[in-house]
């Protein structure tokens, strides 16, 4: 049967399920079909705060979204074109962010009493007429499933049940003509050690592709050309927490240290240990320490001893490692610090994204201990603010937080590798015997003491919390030493903004609205800001990565522009820092629910203020 063939810009698809039924999976490689297309894409998953929530519930329901174009696109989309649901669950805990006339795609044969009874409806759905306003195709997955995997050899029904997931990705595969080669080889690659469940996944995937091809419900396929403004290179899709590893292990490349990440497990910056744990050739000792304080104090055992320490967590954990912290900003030496911020406080729901982090990296240690955080704004970004973070830790003795976030982590983009000779050395400057007295804490013109290895005769030294002596690195109470010190220290981290690039700001002429930005924003503000011009507005927006210290023009484009506004997720962090340092009025779009921010709600607030 001939189908006809539709073209389309975009798309955003949602596949949906328990945490069990292989979203995460049946959504990744629909992605890596989709990049070899060369599409541009986005996506984002959205995992279950509750490890074992029970099945069939809206607590355990699991999602990934990802949007593709054949141009330029900025975010994962904000509502999806199509959603793929696998049981009552994933249907109702989506379909309020639908547009009507959306497509949804569920599993129905999960549709019975006991399901609906745990998603919490009263009457089916798909019976009741309350899906009117779509277009649903009911496709009965489990048991199309079974059928096709009964003929496999030594395939158990346990393989066949759980390979529904195959069964979508195929359906989905034929709907928007992704190649059927890639996922054909990573099954084969995936389950080699397991040859049954190998064909049996094959037999699921090459079944839903069929029932796409042949079947009447689905009548028209959809193709999305590839993106043409791609500059040229090479591109892997990574993830903010793969490009962050490997910001860090380049940067343990080109300063010629070796890299020891200490980290305890805390969601989300595991993923960040399990990245670098499988990274040992290139010399990274990953270690799971006891607990937060412990990794901490690991990873700053490490940098006085030479290497290049990291350590990772997310909020909860931050409010740990203060202390060392601090420490190492008393001792001055190099440690990065990355921050995957999630929704809290407290607990609070660990597997959500929010920039509520911002006031606790700037301010959240005790005494005067400054030092720079950097934000990443992209997946791929990440790599970058993990070299520069490393590198301006190495090079002025500091620690440096690095503000990533959920939403960042666990996001991916195609990412252009950069030529490794393109990357600046780093030179850790290691001080070197001599026939004068060595002086820890004399300063080169950076205001950086000297990075001295344990062990090598001529440079011993005193470490510790206590307040050092200017010059001598004696313990010191003296009332103007404690002074000079903590000046000091203040002048080198502000003196970083030397090398810090000014914001550029993307401004119509005439604008009067500035919309800056810090963070996993940017995709968002960017693409609100995009959608807000071509409805008519004037319109400006600016993004800063550098929060500590801020690039040296952020006053005078604040003062440059009738009105400011700057959208976070948190509660209007940088918008009251921003207030207080430029006595500037700036309004706050603030949202804290676990969620990005959305194109949409850019494009609303501005039209709200134009």
């Amino acid at each position: 049967m001939m189908k006809a063939v539709e073209e389309r810009e975009r798309v955003v698809i949602r596949f949906a399920g328990d945490s069990g039924d292989g979203m995460q999976l049946a959504g990744s490689r629909f992605t890596d079909a989709t990049a070899v297309l060369g599409n541009d894409l986005a996506t984002l998953p959205n995992f279950p705060a509750e490890i074992r929530a029970p099945a069939g519930s809206l607590a355990g329901v699991s999602a990934f979204q990802i949007h593709f174009a054949s141009r330029d696109i900025l975010t994962p989309g904000d509502t999806p074109n199509v959603l793929v649901a696998m049981n009552p669950a994933a249907l109702k805990a989506n379909l309020i962010e639908l547009d009507r006339g959306s497509t949804i795609i569920v599993n129905e044969d999960t549709f019975s009493q006991r399901n609906l009874d745990k998603a919490g409806y009263e009457a089916n759905p798909l019976e009741d007429g309350s899906l009117a306003a779509y277009r649903v195709h009911r496709i009965p997955m489990t048991s199309l499933t079974m059928r096709a995997v009964e003929s496999v050899e030594d395939a158990s029904t346990r393989d066949a049940g759980r390979a529904k997931n195959l069964f979508a990705l195929g359906v989905l595969s034929w709907l928007y003509g992704r190649p059927t080669e890639v996922t054909e080889r990573w099954i084969a690659k995936k389950f080699s050690r397991k040859p049954a469940v190998a064909r049996a996944n094959q037999a699921a995937f090459r079944a839903g592709w069929s029932f796409g091809e042949t079947t009447e419900l689905l009548d028209v396929q959809y193709r999305v050309k590839p993106a043409t403004d791609a500059r040229p290179g090479t591109y892997r899709n990574v993830n903010g927490t793969t490009a962050l590893a490997l910001g860090l292990i380049a940067a343990s490349l080109r300063s010629e240290l070796p890299l020891v990440l200490a980290s305890y497990p805390i969601t989300p910056a595991s993923e960040l240990l399990h990245e670098l744990s499988r990274h040992a050739s290139f010399g990274v000792s990953a270690i799971q320490a006891e607990d937060e304080i412990a990794a901490a104090g690991m990873a700053l055992g490490a940098a006085f001893g030479g290497r290049l320490g990291v350590t990772a967590t997310s909020g909860p954990g931050m409010d740990l490692k203060a202390e060392t912290i601090g420490l190492a900003v008393a001792l001055e030496l190099p440690l990065v610090v990355v921050d995957v911020q999630r929704a809290g406080p407290s607990t609070g729901m660990p597997t959500k994204t929010e920039q509520s982090d911002l006031l606790l990296a700037l301010y959240g240690r005790h005494g005067e201990s400054p030092l720079p955080v950097l934000a990443p704004s992209t997946p791929g970004g990440c790599f970058d603010i993990a070299f520069e973070a490393a590198h301006l830790a190495i090079r002025y003795r500091t620690p440096v937080i690095i503000l990533s976030d959920t939403f960042l982590a666990s996001s991916s983009e195609p990412w252009l590798v950069p030529a490794p000779a393109d990357l600046p050395a780093i030179d850790p400057r290691f001080a070197v015997p001599s026939e004068d007295p060595f002086l820890p804490y004399s300063r080169d013109a950076c205001l950086a003491r000297p990075w001295a290895i344990p062990g090598t005769r001529g440079l011993q030294h005193r470490i510790g919390g206590l307040e050092k002596s200017d010059g001598t690195g004696n313990i010191s109470y003296d009332p103007e030493n404690h002074a000079r010190m903590t000046e000091l220290r203040a002048a080198k981290v502000a003196g970083i903004v030397r090398g810090v690039p000014p914001i550029t700001v993307d401004a119509d002429p005439g604008a009067e609205l500035l919309v800056l930005g810090w963070g996993s924003s940017q995709g968002a503000i960017r693409a609100g800001v995009r959608r807000a011009r071509e409805a008519g507005h004037k319109v400006a927006c600016a993004h800063i990565h550098h929060l500590n210290p801020l690039p040296a023009n952020v006053g005078d484009v604040l003062r440059s522009f009738p009105r400011v506004l700057v959208p976070e997720v948190n509660s209007g962090q940088l918008a009251r820092e921003l207030r207080g340092r430029f006595l500037v009025d700036v309004e706050s779009f603030t949202k804290v629910k676990g969620q990005p921010l959305f194109a949409a709600e850019i494009e609303r607030e501005i039209g709200q203020r134009a």
